[in-house]
């Protein structure tokens, strides 16, 4: 049985269901194309101020670019204001042309919180209606949101959540199993995935705990709950230094061996995305930023602890081009795999 398969959500139809989520510093256009490289079927954007975006900030120009091979790609808003989460929408439909406009109502940062926005919508149904109406009323482009199981364990609602944002118009729901606060902590409630496909008329994709291809292939096979399909997947930590993630769970979904990723596979990859992160930045900015996910390609290599410590101390193209080099060294056979 192939359970790789097109989703659609409202007027668009994703090619595929796996999809990568919106990480905050990790999902941006260069990431999104290395993860394309390797199958992913629809990215989303790191999160983006709708208050930054209608006042004309400048830093929301990087967040919102895109390469050449996403044909497709998702922008998710946070906000708590209808009427400036629609204007956001606007501009975003208007000049950057998505296929879909997201909206984070599962953030759970502190700062974002303290806003009214991302998690702290769970708290209030109500709001992610209007949201939701205000920005589906305003663009044409299929408006979907992203929620959690609610607030914390006392406040468990994501099924009134998705209810209200169904009836303000999202075409998809996309439910990451922990409460706000949970955070990252403890395992995701894999249940809570069927309970709200069996109770929302719109797709419902999965995210929290996707760390390899074997849980994409549960998830969409109903694992052991026999229950409604879950219409797609989000990776989000497992796709961190991993962008092969996609190509393994889309040939376990397609019934296929996975494939062997060599070493040299990897730096690849990672070559590949600093260049694009080069041409997105700048120098100064591309290299910083690059640190961390450097390291997270190097998660779990033979001899990464030396590598990650040379990579942390790298500012310039130049320095980056001497690790990528002690990379290859290190890799076994002179870097052929």
């Amino acid at each position: 049985m192939n359970l790789h398969v097109p989703v659609r959500i409202g007027s668009f139809q994703a090619r595929g269901n796996l999809f990568l989520a919106p990480v905050a510093g990790y999902s941006d256009a260069a990431f999104r194309s290395v993860c394309a490289d390797q199958g992913c079927d629809l990215a989303f954007t790191e999160m983006v101020s709708s208050e930054a975006l209608t006042r004309g900030h400048l830093k929301t120009e990087v967040l919102l670019a895109r390469e050449d091979n996403e044909p497709d790609y998702a922008v998710q808003l946070f906000g708590s204001d209808p009427g400036v989460m629609a204007r956001a929408a606007e501009i975003v439909a208007e000049r950057w042309k998505p296929a879909v406009i997201d909206v984070n109502c599962g953030c759970p940062v502190p700062k974002i919180v303290k806003a009214g926005s991302g998690s702290a919508l769970m708290r209030d149904p109500g709001r992610i209606r209007a949201i939701v109406a205000a920005m589906s009323a305003a663009v044409d482009v299929p408006v979907t949101v992203k929620i959690r199981l609610g607030w914390d364990d006392s406040s468990i609602n994501y099924l009134e959540a998705a209810a209200a944002a169904v009836e303000g118009g999202a075409a998809a729901v996309t439910l990451h199993a922990r409460t706000r606060e949970r955070g990252y902590a403890g395992t995701a409630d894999r249940p809570a995935f069927y309970r709200l496909a069996a109770a929302v008329p719109v797709p419902v994709f999965a995210s929290g705990d996707l760390f390899s291809a074997a849980a994409a292939v549960d998830i969409l096979s109903g694992g052991s709950e026999g229950a409604p399909a879950v219409a797609g997947v989000m990776f989000a930590r497992g796709a961190m230094g991993d962008p092969f993630i996609f190509a393994r769970a889309r040939a376990a979904l397609e019934g296929l061996p996975e494939p062997a990723i060599g070493d040299s596979a990897r730096l690849a990859a990672a070559r590949r995305h600093l260049e694009l992160s080069l041409r997105h930045y700048g120098e100064r900015t591309a290299c910083v930023e690059f640190r961390k996910q450097a390291c997270a390609y190097l998660k779990g290599m033979q001899g990464g602890a030396e590598l990650r410590r040379r990579a942390v101390a790298c500012s310039t193209a130049e320095d980056y081009a001497g690790f990528f080099d002690a990379w290859e060294r290190a890799i076994p056979g002179g870097g052929v795999s």
